[in-house]
């Protein structure tokens, strides 16, 4: 059969256009498809994208060393016999209702910090008769520290106790004892006898964390034992007014009850702090959770487990912040270092001719940024070391050296030998350009303040009537004429402000007030 030339073109063309239509509708899906044929599906989305690093090798490695510690006590029994004993109950309103709600509520003492019993709920009502055996109060965290069994915990889990038991990571309790405890940064260390070698984990450098970095925290919130939360460092140096030594991490860790004395890892596995503590209207973890450092627990943890308690140094001094307005008084180019508010009698500092106005700038050549800094490195000597205490004393800088004393078990001051009570003034003279009405003491040193103009800087930094000002810019007071001399020669030393001493209730502290311009 014959076929003319340009019609094979013709046909060949359109045989190979049917052929490519045909494999691109196979490759996309859709199209003809002839019998027997399966159809091509297109491949599911993937995206390439930078890991995220894992914390699983970290709890891996760490979560053996972390404990849950349960702590029980003897409860001082209560009346239950129907009779008209209100066991315990006798300084509640005469209100029968009141009391007998109480009485319903009473005995949750066995709740742990998670609100519940170890049963896991409340017992309303509950009479229990066998009140000499120990009884749950408390549930928190802890941590191995040695192979032998050594753990740290905080002092407010285990405080309350008597008997305290630690269940492992694999569901294992055992019985531990209280080594020692320091309440001033809230620690605490138990010993575990028997049960083997333990795997523990060690104290990072904390001077090496950095804001940012990754932590995962470990621990027993709720009673949930084993729970890992993680987060970042937020910030570091805080003060959250729990005590004398406080220098806290912050980390957004989720942290709740029972996290307390739980430890927080770095990624290497290193403790960098503690949990302590949370900022929580609610109760709950908003993020905000603080750690003591492990730079300060170590420290406290090494001397619990050798002597069973931490022994400080003291200065025996009472102290305040240096303000601007202080600074400038003084002549001292930043309000850095701690204000002497007072020497006591049998203080070490006293005996080294420390005095009520210095301000204490260094310790052994270490700055002293603030009050609780002096508190911190002074602690951190022992009884007996001998520092140089570098003071700034009338307008420049000497050193004393002192030999540390033992910090006493309350952190009360003593109180001064005299108490000084205003006298009914004969005839009050004014203080016109501070605000101030005052009148001679009545043991002739100082001035007592009998009223304060409320519109005046002496009211706003909180002078009251019955304050006794005893010195100016360092210069005993025993007149009017010496507190217009002292802030006469403030404005020929081109001062802004006169440090003004003042006493209550047998407390001394420093304030500085504006002199008039001219």
């Amino acid at each position: 059969m014959n076929i003319a030339p340009n019609s094979y073109s013709l046909t060949r063309k359109r045989l190979l256009a049917a052929v490519a239509s045909v494999a691109v509708a196979g490759a996309i899906g859709f199209g003809a498809l002839t019998s027997g044929t399966s159809p091509v599906l297109a491949d599911a989305v993937r995206v390439e994208a930078p890991q995220v690093p894992s914390f699983a090798d970290v709890v891996e490695r760490v979560s053996p060393a972390v404990v849950s510690v349960k702590v029980k006590a003897k409860l001082q029994p209560t009346a239950d016999d129907g009779s008209d004993d209100q066991g315990g109950f006798d300084n509640l309103p005469n209100n029968p209702q009141l009391r007998r709600f109480f009485k319903e509520f009473r005995g949750f003492g066995d709740q742990d910090q998670g609100g519940q019993n170890d049963e896991g709920h409340r017992r309303f009502g509950h009479r229990d008769r066998n009140n000499d055996q120990p009884r749950p109060v408390a549930q928190g965290s802890g941590f191995f520290i040695s192979e032998d069994g050594y753990l740290v915990t905080n002092n407010h889990v285990v405080e309350e106790g008597t008997a305290f038991t630690v269940v492992t990571n694999g569901g294992k309790e055992l019985d531990a004892k209280l080594v020692g405890t320091d309440p001033r940064t809230d620690l605490a260390v138990l010993k575990v006898d028997g049960g083997g070698k333990f795997t523990y984990v060690d104290f990072a450098d904390d001077s090496k964390v950095r804001v940012g970095d990754w932590v995962v925290a470990v621990g027993n919130p709720f009673g949930l034992g084993g729970t890992v939360t993680a987060g970042i460092v937020s910030a570091r140096g805080r003060d959250i007014g729990a005590g004398p030594y406080d220098d806290f991490l912050q980390i957004d860790a989720s942290v709740n009850r029972g996290n307390s004395g739980g430890p927080t890892f770095n990624l290497n596995g290193q403790v960098v702090g503690i949990n302590t503590a949370i900022f929580s209207p609610s109760g709950g973890s908003v993020g905000i959770a603080f750690d003591i450092p492990a730079s300060t627990a170590k420290q406290v943890v090494g001397d619990l487990m050798k002597n069973g308690a931490v022994q400080r140094g003291w200065l025996g001094v009472e102290i305040q912040p240096v303000t601007s307005d202080i600074a400038e008084s003084l002549g001292l180019k930043s309000n850095n270092g701690a204000l002497v508010s007072s020497a006591q009698d049998d203080g070490p500092g006293k005996k080294a001719g420390i005095t009520a106005g210095d301000v204490i700038t260094q310790v052994d050549g270490k700055d002293v940024a603030s009050p609780k800094e002096l508190a911190r490195l002074i602690g951190a000597y022992s009884p007996g070391k001998s520092v140089d205490v570098t003071v700034w004393r009338d307008g420049k800088g000497q050193t004393v050296k002192v030999d540390l004393g033992k910090l006493p078990a309350s952190d009360k001051q003593a109180s001064g030998d005299q108490q000084q009570q205003p006298a009914a003034p004969a005839k009050p003279d004014t203080l016109a350009d501070l605000g101030l009405t005052v009148t001679k003491s009545e043991n002739g040193k100082g001035l007592v303040v009998t009223d304060v103009d409320p519109d005046s800087a002496a009211a706003d930094r909180g002078i009251q009537p019955g304050d006794v000002i005893t010195a100016v810019n360092s210069a005993e007071i025993n007149g009017t004429e010496d507190v217009t001399k002292a802030m006469a020669d403030a404005v020929k030393s081109g001062r802004k402000s006169v440090l003004m001493q003042i006493s209550r209730d047998d407390n001394n502290r420093f304030v500085a007030l504006p002199v008039a311009k001219g």
